[in-house]
């Protein structure tokens, strides 16, 4: 599947669904807690969910608000470690179980996060 018909499949309820159960389990994780100000989760719930929308072919409210993503750059100020990454993925995939997406649209988003949670590694350690 083409990641830009992602959207068509999924739209905006799939999204938020998807990242709405991500964001509920990082509060109280040991290792993604204290990288999200309690402040500012709300604010990187909706950052994220916008990036996945126009990034799979939705509208581009991301790319009006906040310009060209530059993900690598906006991640530098947090330690990232393969141990952080493999984490963020376990859960992503059990944000996958509840957001219930069609089956069709998750291994194109899925590929994704596997590829950019490894990009944006930025520590050996861990």
């Amino acid at each position: 599947m083409d990641d830009q018909a992602v959207y068509s499949l999924v739209g905006d309820d799939g999204f938020h669904r998807l990242v709405a159960a991500f964001y509920k389990q990082v509060p109280q994780d040991d290792l993604l807690g204290p990288m999200y100000p309690p402040e500012d989760l709300a604010g990187a719930e909706q950052r994220l969910r916008d990036y996945l929308i126009y990034r799979f072919g939705g509208p581009p409210k991301y790319i009006e608000e906040r310009g060209h993503p530059r993900l690598r750059g906006r991640h530098m100020p947090f330690v990232i470690t393969k141990a952080g990454r493999d984490r963020w993925m376990q859960l992503m995939d059990r944000a996958f179980m509840e957001a219930n997406l069609p089956a069709e649209a998750v291994p194109p988003i899925r590929d994704f996060f596997e590829n950019m949670s490894t990009f944006m590694i930025n520590h050996g350690a861990g």
